[in-house]
């Protein structure tokens, strides 16, 4: 079934100034171990090369930035296929460390965190008894198991993931709800923890997923200097929608207005009224008006108006700045004016919007803090 679990949106727009999470995880969840922890990849045949090389990303960035001697990460991929070759969508063909099958021999240490990629190959792979047999043996041992995109159908097949909350690629989430209906698919998220089962929405959410867990391995400074080296958005929380507004908004056909678009993000709390707007693409405000609401999809007021409130949610998800510091901040004036626009939208005050988000976080957290299961050698 799909559940409409209300997800809270950010912008995919600009990036903010650097803003402190609203909590920090508790000390002994950043703690690392002695030895790097085994992070194997699992890609079907044909794979999304992204599934994969955008998660290798992170974690192999997160060893070069964590100031630790030796890497936090070992990072290995296994094929779906017995010849360790891993055809992707791209046409591209990547080379695993070994099919899945074999991988426990190049190892070196037990699995810490298991992830399935996804791609064209994902329902072959469902369909493949000697993998899901092999998850349901392995599910037990490692202290993390995931889905990137359609890796949820192969993680499905598993029975891991009944009754738990779910999400997939927004193209999939209705297939995945029909073919396993005692999963509860999410179609908004980008990605969802289920206790120690994580899946994430499509492509590039999989970098967000993993941002994510190094995160709770490495704390935020790590993640935030991971994010900026890739040139990534700052870290997107799970309950983020697939779709933002920013994404929702057309991009406007010409190159003047799309240019205008971005300055919009980048100076929320300028004098972004049509007239003023108009001006910095010398148009006059009627004409203006006009050509923006026709290539955009929405009247300029309209649109900014979204943006600001975006950019709000953000402060108010990720720092403690007052009310007031916030609507200044996303160029609302007034603490008054930001909670009009927030009814308009969200159909809730700041106030409450903060206080849900906070109550999902601990929510999250406390989850997090669930007994880690002692990884055992996938030869064993």
């Amino acid at each position: 079934m799909i559940g409409r679990i209300p997800a809270f949106t950010l912008a995919l727009a600009r990036t903010l100034p650097d803003m402190p999470k609203p909590t920090s995880m508790p000390s002994h969840l950043h703690s690392v171990p002695d030895t790097p922890r085994v992070v194997l990849i699992v890609a079907p045949d044909p794979a999304q090369e992204l599934d994969v090389t955008g998660p290798t990303a992170v974690f192999g960035q997160a060893n070069r930035l964590s100031g630790r001697p030796d890497p936090a990460y070992q990072i290995r991929i296994a094929s779906v296929s017995d010849d360790a070759v891993i055809r992707t969508e791209s046409g591209i063909r990547l080379l695993a460390d070994a099919p899945f099958h074999r991988i426990a021999e190049t190892l070196p240490g037990p699995i810490d965190t298991l992830l399935l990629a996804g791609g064209a190959g994902h329902a072959a792979a469902a369909d493949n008894a000697a993998l899901i047999h092999w998850l349901r043996e392995m599910a037990p041992r490692v202290r993390r198991l995931g889905a990137v995109c359609t890796g949820a159908f192969v993680l499905a097949r598993t029975g891991l993931l009944d009754t738990q909350r779910a999400t997939t690629h927004w193209r999939h989430v209705e297939k995945l709800a029909r073919r396993h209906p005692r999963v509860t698919v999410d179609a908004d998220p980008i990605w969802i923890q289920a206790g120690r089962l994580y899946t994430s929405a499509g492509v590039t959410a999989g970098m967000d997923l993993s941002l994510a867990l190094v995160e709770d391995d490495l704390g935020h400074a790590t993640s935030l200097a991971v994010a900026r080296e890739l040139v990534l958005f700052l870290r997107r929380p799970g309950s983020q929608a697939q779709f933002s507004s920013a994404l929702q908004a057309q991009a406007a056909q010409s190159p003047e207005l799309r240019e205008l678009q971005g300055w919009i993000a980048d100076h929320l709390d300028a004098d972004l009224s049509v007239g003023a707007l108009a001006e910095r693409v010398a148009m006059s405000p009627r004409n203006f008006a006009r050509v923006f609401a026709k290539q955009v999809g929405q009247t300029p007021a309209r649109y900014v108006e979204t943006q600001r409130v975006e950019a709000a949610r953000r402060m108010l998800e990720q720092s403690e700045r007052r009310l007031e510091t916030v609507a200044r901040m996303a160029g609302f004036g007034s603490a008054d004016g930001m909670r009009q626009a927030f009814l308009r939208h969200l159909r809730t005050t700041p106030e409450r919007y903060r206080a849900a988000f906070r109550a999902q976080s601990t929510q999250t957290q406390s989850q997090t803090q669930t007994p880690e299961r002692e990884p055992v050698n996938a030869a064993a």
